[in-house]
């Protein structure tokens, strides 16, 4: 059945205006992906910081034998998984490859159900809800440059569940942002704290403090806030992802539109050039007849 000039009309009419809202969309992903990578690296500054910290403290000139619970490694019972995904979608593959990978290590390693999921992002939530998994914890509504304030009551209710001994272990499961095109699924270990053994070639790690107070009190106090420095860090390097998740969908959005557009053109100038040849021919014929 043949499409009228019209239809063809309207068709290009309506995807010429859904290809400016996708270009709209994209630049203020463009927009939100420059000012979250600002704040990736910012933070990069500051967790690099709090770690030497740390681990000045536990390898000065005598190294400590710290009992502290955030970094004593204890038979494991339960594993805890931070998984970060979007409240929304139009971000392409973004959720599906997190969630994706989710499912598999989880069917890799846990027969049973000897693990928790905190879900930061409403996708997630009701994607492992629709599966009878339950998060112990959820937050939803996040902004796309969360400050700490925003997400300090679930750091702060995660690292408490740790504490209380809920699960044995933490990991945080993201999406870590490599560029505007790629980015990587993470599943990094936050509690028990590892990875603070000082490297020997670094002549900065080796120190002698003067402390106003027992190396094992600071560590009372730095510890809980180095494992929510790290949370944080992953919500916003996975923040960051998601906005240059988005700001390529829609980019491929708008570029496919222009190409809809342009075929839809093409057929409405074959179209119109059909009518107008029928059009031709029918005069030619209605004059031949009056001769």
């Amino acid at each position: 059945m043949a499409v009228s000039l019209n239809d063809i009309k309207t068709k290009i009419a309506s995807t010429k205006n859904t290809s400016q809202i996708t270009n709209a969309m994209q630049m203020v992903s463009a927009a939100k992906l420059g000012k979250s990578e600002e704040a990736a690296k910012n933070f990069q500054i500051y967790s690099q910081k709090v770690r030497k910290l740390v681990t000045d403290i536990l390898h000065g000139d005598v190294v400590l034998d710290s009992q502290n619970p955030m970094l004593i490694h204890r038979p494991v019972k339960k594993t805890g998984y931070i998984v970060i995904t979007s409240d929304r979608g139009l971000v392409g593959g973004y959720n599906a490859t997190i969630l994706k990978s989710m499912m598999e290590l989880l069917a890799d390693y846990h027969e049973k159900h000897d693990f928790a999921i905190i879900a930061i992002g409403g996708i997630g939530a009701d994607f492992f809800k629709a599966r009878g998994i339950q998060p112990v914890y959820e937050l939803r509504g996040l902004a796309d440059q969360p400050s700490f304030d925003e997400v300090r009551k679930i750091i702060n209710k995660t690292v408490e569940m740790y504490q209380s001994e809920i699960f044995d272990e933490l990991y945080v499961c993201y999406n870590h942002h490599i560029n505007s095109l790629t980015s990587q699924m993470r599943v990094e270990q936050m509690l028990p704290i590892i990875d603070l053994d000082p490297n020997e070639a670094d002549e900065d790690y080796k120190h002698t403090f003067t402390l106003e107070t027992n190396r094992e009190e600071l560590l009372d106090q730095l510890l809980p806030q180095f494992a929510e420095s790290m949370i944080y860090g992953a919500i916003i390097d996975a923040k960051t992802a998601e906005n240059a998740a988005g700001m390529t969908a829609m980019q491929t959005a708008t570029d496919n539109a222009k190409k809809v557009i342009n075929d839809l053109t093409i057929q409405y100038n074959r179209a119109r050039q059909a009518a107008i040849t029928q059009e031709i021919t029918e005069i030619v014929a209605g004059a031949s007849a009056l001769e």
